[in-house]
Parts: structure tokens; C-alpha cells; sequence
């Protein structure tokens, strides 16, 4: 029996790849940048399988194109870039990389926060340009983390995790999310309304999916409520803040700073008005770059598609409703 065959968007660990090699004839794209939309649907014509990243444009016409098509296995916990739907209608089983980044995620969220508090990229770039002549009573000085307050935009398993390092570091945490969190006694959380977290909060940390409820969720009136000492960091998708919105805050000081680790756009070009905002921290989308995060990732990703290629209900999936047809 032949194998089945599988396009892979982009070179991912080995340790998922080298599974899906033994058990698939594999098409993989080897550049370091994303695939072109029309070479994925290209590609995807007579695959069995795909294995594709959040920089991938997975929509309808895509889909359409994969007329073998059993399964798609995201190397992402995120699947905004899916046509879901589409996917669905076909009886296509979407896989993703749920619970594994948490922790990797959460630290980079904390990091962000703290390098923007106590304005370490700054200072960094001082050393660097051989400024550095002396101790200044009054250089670089930023704002305290113990004893001030986090608001915490999002509260799942991400945002849970970010509470408790606020809570380990002597905050007082504030959150919102849909639900009320059965955690609030056990962490010392206080709930609040969007508003009124951002009134309060010394640090609001972002940690929403992208879905059209929250796309430019922190827009103008959302950043005019927060302080104009507090510090946004955005870990969840770029979409989730209004891009415009944030570089005049910045600019005009509505908060004191800000610090992403998503952009919208993604990448952001490398002469954004925002990269040249001395209050503004960003990192290359890198909340789950751990060598072990992105290792479980990878083999989350290739139990997903090789249960799909097996008629099997995958471990990690999206759209259970397909296996209810």
C-alpha cells in the first residue's frame, strides 16, 4: 500500500518530523520564510495530509485545493489563520498544540513585563553605545513590580499562568475573562470588568485568542482608561490591539509603555514608526521558544496528523463536531 503524502509548510523538530517521515512521503517546504499562499495550494493538491504554522494562510480555496485531503495538524495551539468551517464541511479534522506552551508563554509574558518595568532594553542599548560613564542617581529608573497591580485580559490556561507569577511576585492581580474563574479564592484574584481593570492596573497583560469579539479589543477608548504610567504586554495575537492607536498612546503618552511579543502586522516592517518608540519592547513572536516547548509541539503535531491519516479521532483536535457527522 502506498503511503500517504504529506506537505509540511515549514521545517519543524525532528522530533515531529522524523515520525511523520517513516510513516509518510513527505513534500516539505525548506525556506526559512513562509511558504507562498499559492505555492501551499499548489502543494496541497493530491497530499493526504497538511502540517502547516500560524503564518500559513489556510482559507477556503485552500482547502478546496486539497481534494485528498484528511487532515490538517497545526504546529500552533492558535488556528485564527484556518478556515475552521471550511475545514469542518469537508469532515477535515483540524489538529492543534494545546496546554504544552503554557508555562513557556507565561514566563515570556512575565520577562516582557519585567524588562519593560524596570526598563532593561534601555539600558542595554546605553552599555552598548559606551554611554555608560557612571552611576546616576537618576538613570533609568522604572517602576516597581512587587506591590503593584497586574490586570490580567484572559483568563485560560495562559493567563492562569501569568496570574500566578503576578501573585508570586507580591500583585495584586486583577482579571477579566467570559467566565468567572473557580481560582479566584485559591490564587487571591480579584474580578473586574475590562474598564475598570484597565483604570486600575499598574500592568495589563493580553492574553485573549483572536476571535472577532476580540480583534482590537484594546482600541483608543481601551488605552485613554489605563494609567499614564502603566505598561502593556501582548503575548496573545496582534490583532487583539489597534496598532495605530497603541503607537500614538505611545507617542503621546497615554501609558507609559508598551511590550509585544505579536504585532499587527506580523512581522512588523523594519521601519514601523513603532520600532523606533523608545517605550516600546518587541520580540519576534517567541512565547513558546523553548527547546522542550517546541519539541512537544512538534510531536503533538505528528500524533495529530498520523491519527487523521489512520481514520483515527485525533488527540488534539478543534472541530470535534466532525466525528459527530
Amino acid at each position: 500500500m502506498a503511503q500517504p503524502v504529506v506537505f509540511v509548510t515549514r521545517r519543524i523538530p525532528e522530533a515531529g518530523l522524523a515520525p511523520i517521515r517513516v510513516a509518510c512521503q513527505v513534500r516539505l517546504w525548506e525556506g526559512n520564510l513562509p511558504a507562498p499562499r499559492e505555492v501551499v495550494r499548489c502543494e496541497i493538491a493530491g497530499c493526504d495530509g497538511l502540517v502547516c504554522l500560524l503564518s500559513d494562510t489556510i482559507d477556503a480555496d485552500v482547502i478546496a485545493a486539497g481534494d485528498r485531503l484528511r487532515v490538517i495538524s497545526q504546529y500552533a495551539v492558535g488556528v485564527d489563520n484556518i478556515d475552521l468551517a471550511a475545514a469542518t464541511a469537508r469532515g477535515i479534522p483540524v489538529g492543534h498544540t494545546p496546554g504544552v506552551l503554557t508555562e513557556a508563554t507565561a514566563d515570556l509574558a512575565f520577562a516582557l513585563l519585567m524588562a519593560a518595568a524596570r526598563r532593561l532594553l534601555p539600558g542595554y542599548e546605553n552599555v552598548r553605545a559606551g554611554e555608560w560613564h557612571t552611576w546616576e542617581p537618576l538613570g533609568f529608573l522604572g517602576a516597581d513590580v512587587w506591590g503593584a497591580t497586574l490586570g490580567v485580559v484572559g483568563l485560560g490556561r495562559i493567563g492562569t499562568a501569568m496570574a500566578r507569577r503576578g501573585r508570586g511576585f507580591g500583585m495584586r492581580v486583577l482579571y477579566y475573562s467570559r467566565h468567572r474563574s473557580h481560582l479566584e479564592a485559591e490564587l487571591g484574584l480579584e474580578y473586574a470588568a475590562l474598564g475598570e481593570l484597565l483604570e486600575r492596573s499598574d500592568f495589563v497583560s493580553l492574553h485573549v485568542p483572536l476571535t472577532p469579539a476580540t480583534d482590537r479589543l484594546i482600541d483608543e477608548a481601551a488605552l485613554r482608561r489605563m494609567k499614564p504610567t502603566a505598561v502593556l504586554v501582548n503575548t496573545a495575537r496582534g490583532a487583539v490591539v489597534d496598532t495605530a492607536a497603541l503607537l500614538r498612546a505611545l507617542r503621546e503618552e497615554w501609558i507609559a509603555a508598551a511590550a509585544l511579543d505579536v504585532t499587527d502586522p506580523e512581522p512588523l516592517p523594519a521601519d514601523h514608526p513603532l520600532l523606533e518608540q523608545p517605550n516600546c519592547l518587541v520580540v519576534p513572536h517567541i512565547g513558546s521558544a523553548t527547546v522542550s516547548t517546541r519539541e512537544r509541539m512538534a510531536r503533538m503535531t505528528a500524533e495529530n496528523l498520523l491519527a487523521g491519516l489512520q481514520a483515527q479521532r485525533l488527540p488534539y483536535t478543534v472541530n470535534p463536531e466532525v466525528y459527530h457527522g
